[in-house]
């Protein structure tokens, strides 16, 4: 993919369905009893491994088919509707699934591998596999080196409590859906709050759930199929309020996308770097807050990002990377060794290529030191599959002079198949 776009983003744009709750709404549902209906689905190729595993397992889903925000039904079977698959579970590209699933499986009366593509076998699983474990689950890594493919032999689990020396949604995720099996009360402490979709979601949904720091759950909750509108992914607009930041002359309306306290830190940092964005038509109803966002295009000062931000922003460090290759400062991005260990390694990959741009930038243990304000130039990038890389350099190529030649494009068809139609629409 080259791309070199002059003219400024104006108009407006739906943003495709946050992956975190799509993923959510097809596992919560298939627990649930009766129909959930889901609406602005995200159709990306993670979403669909969560739809394809469920499936396995005997859950009857329906997908309205040529759509990018799809309309999915999922006849839930109630918490011990599953069977056995006749396969390997293939998570693909999705840590989410695997590490959410990892959770289910393991109250299970039934034996399962699970593994996922090469990227998926690099990262991390004994995060999940330690507090399984001490809930009396049989969980292993088949090449015994603490990552996928995972071998779960199903068996009757105890609640227990939990101090996760990281904040991190999917696995306090995983250990509250293991907790639906248990024979007691299930609880995790994070050090900071990370995402609470499953929290929201699950209590949406008729579990007995409490919140905060702390978060626990009552085992063997009757679920009841609900109706979900997933909001726009935040992660996924977050290219777009970039792109219309950095463009001169830009002004772009994104409807309908989530804002959960969890998830805004993008907001944040970009309002402290001095951001022209506008909250429009809040609304709350549903498990999920959403707003449309009006963003202006706006000259930007560099910040420190670090500490309890980080969990809400995780995703969005890439792009915020970006921008802060064209603020006017010294940005200082701390406490992100996460980056390390997600599809690619987000510090190593993101400091190569902002040096192929022109850009100075350090890369340290847990970050980043970028150097902005100075003109860039578009070069070749590598984002080594990774989805989230790729868009980024795709938003600096909008302020970059030259062409920028992004390897392995269609890498972001993981989470917005329809990534560079609606940029190219957006910069007629």
């Amino acid at each position: 993919m080259i791309i070199q776009y002059t003219a400024p983003l104006r108009g407006e744009l739906s943003i495709p369905g946050d992956k975190s709750v799509s993923h959510r709404s097809i596992m919560f549902g298939a627990l649930a009893n009766g129909t959930t209906e889901v609406t602005n689905f995200l159709t990306g190729a993670d979403c669909l491994s969560t739809i394809a595993c469920f499936r396995q397992m005997g859950i009857d889903i329906t997908l309205e088919e040529g759509t990018r925000s799809g309309h999915v039904l999922v006849h839930g079977k109630g918490l011990h509707g599953l069977h056995a698959p006749s396969d390997i579970l293939d998570t693909g590209n999705s840590g989410t699934t695997m590490r959410l699933l990892s959770g289910i499986l393991a109250g299970q009366s039934f034996d399962t591998t699970i593994t996922g593509d090469a990227s998926i076998q690099k990262r991390p699983m004994k995060r999940i596999m330690t507090p399984l474990l001490a809930m009396g689950a049989d969980i292993s890594s088949v090449k015994n080196n603490g990552c996928a493919p995972l071998q779960i032999r199903g068996r009757k689990l105890r609640g227990t409590h939990y101090d996760s020396p990281v904040a991190s949604a999917q696995v306090k995720s995983c250990i509250l859906l293991a907790g639906l099996y248990a024979d007691g009360i299930t609880s995790v402490t994070e050090p900071a709050i990370s995402r609470n979709h499953s929290e929201l979601m699950l209590r949406y949904f008729g579990a007995d759930i409490q919140t905060g720091l702390t978060v626990s759950i009552a085992p063997e909750p009757v679920l009841t199929g609900q109706k979900i509108r997933v909001p726009g992914d935040i992660s996924s607009a977050a290219y777009f309020i970039a792109a219309a930041l950095l463009v001169p002359g830009s002004e772009l309306l994104l409807k309908n996308v989530g804002i959960n306290p969890t998830r805004d830190g993008m907001l944040r940092v970009c309002q402290a770097m001095g951001a022209d964005i506008t909250l429009l038509n809040e609304d709350h109803s549903g498990a999920e807050p959403c707003a449309d966002l009006l963003v202006r295009s706006s000259h930007l000062k560099a910040v420190e990002i670090g500490g309890d931000l980080i969990p809400t922003l995780i995703d969005e460090l890439p792009v915020l990377a970006v921008l802060a290759a064209f603020a006017d400062g010294t940005t200082v991005i701390r406490d992100a060794a996460e980056l390390r260990v997600k599809e690619s390694d987000r510090i190593a990959v993101m400091t190569e290529n902002l040096t192929r741009i022109g850009c100075p930038v350090e890369a340290t243990p847990d970050g980043m030191i970028i150097t902005g304000g100075q003109p860039l130039h578009g070069a070749t990038i590598d984002p080594y599959k990774d989805h989230r890389i790729a868009m980024s350099f795709a938003v600096a190529a909008l302020a970059c002079t030259g062409e920028m030649e992004i390897l392995d494009a269609d890498c972001v068809k993981i989470s917005y198949p329809g990534f560079y139609e609606d940029m190219a629409a957006l910069c007629k």
